[in-house]
């Protein structure tokens, strides 16, 4: 099992606002919207830098979703700032008819997603967003893992032209990956080569994943571990050339079993290489309040999860 190492954790939101003050400075075209969250959202740097750039809309999301529209037509960039609860299912059908539907070059930025929202509980903690997005036509949709790769995501996606729904959280973890990565929309990251198992990880659930990899290597359990940053378009050839080298599928995500990555995985192994798989994922039900530590082991999104799951997938092999 490959070693990683990380010398600080940091917040995943944290990576977007550095990512977005970087774009401010280097992109004109670029301008952000935020509905009354700018320090949660981490938007204070770009605000400050480029007043004339930054709309702060209130609290009025769907209003935002229409202002951002609009700003595409002259050829700005918009990127819109909210919860992740607010940025989806409170603005559906603004997203569905003047984002998705036109193909609208709009960024839906969205942080505190997730059961790691903590404290605030199961009103805020959005576990649908990915299914609510991902079934959009015309929607990318991205969950990166760690601070560095949501800042590499946040300025890849103003390259991408079209609608993108990007997701982050609130909580510190452990800032793992290269500071200097070049982010590719739709293409995962091989994180250990393996011929036992194959998990598929996405956002705060891929650090879990590495640590269920080094418990299953004590095991002699030897797991493939791969990163889907980009959950829409779905890296096809990856998932499908590690399957079928270890014939059985574990997946990792921080959002509901129905309508997230385990579940596109799912229907793309059945019409393409039918799999034993299992989900580690939230299962029907809302979350609560509590600490994100207390909340991720109460609702199974441990690596402890994580290792339970590939023994039992193994076993159907």
């Amino acid at each position: 099992m490959k070693q990683y190492t990380y010398t600080e954790k940091k917040d995943t939101r944290s990576g977007f606002g550095a990512g977005l003050s970087v774009l401010g400075k280097t992109n004109p075209n670029v301008v952000a919207l935020c509905a009354d969250l700018t320090g949660s959202l981490k938007m204070d740097a770009f605000a400050k830098d480029h007043p004339e750039r930054f709309f702060q809309v209130g609290i009025a999301e769907a209003n935002m979703i229409g202002m951002a529209a609009g700003m595409t037509i002259g050829g700005k960039i918009p990127f819109t700032g909210t919860f992740a609860n607010f940025s989806t299912g409170r603005v559906y059908d603004q997203i569905r008819q003047s984002v998705a539907y036109s193909e609208k070059n709009v960024k839906i930025c969205a942080s505190h997603a997730g059961l790691t929202l903590g404290e605030d509980g199961a009103t805020h903690q959005i576990l649908e967003d990915i299914g609510l997005m991902k079934m959009l036509p015309n929607m990318t949709v991205i969950n990166p893992c760690d601070y560095n790769q949501t800042k590499a995501a946040t300025i890849a996606i103003a390259a991408h032209h079209g609608p993108v729904y990007l997701r982050f959280g609130r909580p510190t973890v452990p800032n793992f990956t290269p500071a200097d990565q070049v982010f590719e929309i739709g293409k995962a990251v091989m994180l250990n080569e393996g011929k036992d198992v194959s998990i598929f990880a996405t956002g705060h659930l891929v650090w879990k994943a590495i640590e269920a990899g080094q418990q299953l290597a004590e095991m002699g359990i030897n797991a493939e571990i791969i990163n889907i940053h980009t959950i829409k378009p779905l890296d096809a050839q990856a998932i499908i050339q590690s399957v079928k080298k270890t014939r059985c599928v574990v997946t990792a995500e921080e959002h509901q079993k129905n309508g997230g990555l385990g579940d596109s995985i799912a229907q793309l192994l059945a019409t393409q290489f039918p799999a034993p798989i299992e989900m580690v994922a939230v299962n029907d039900t809302f979350g609560e309040s509590g600490t994100p530590d207390q909340l991720m082991t109460k609702y199974g999104l441990d690596a402890i999860n994580i290792v339970e799951a590939v023994q039992k997938v193994m076993a159907r092999r």
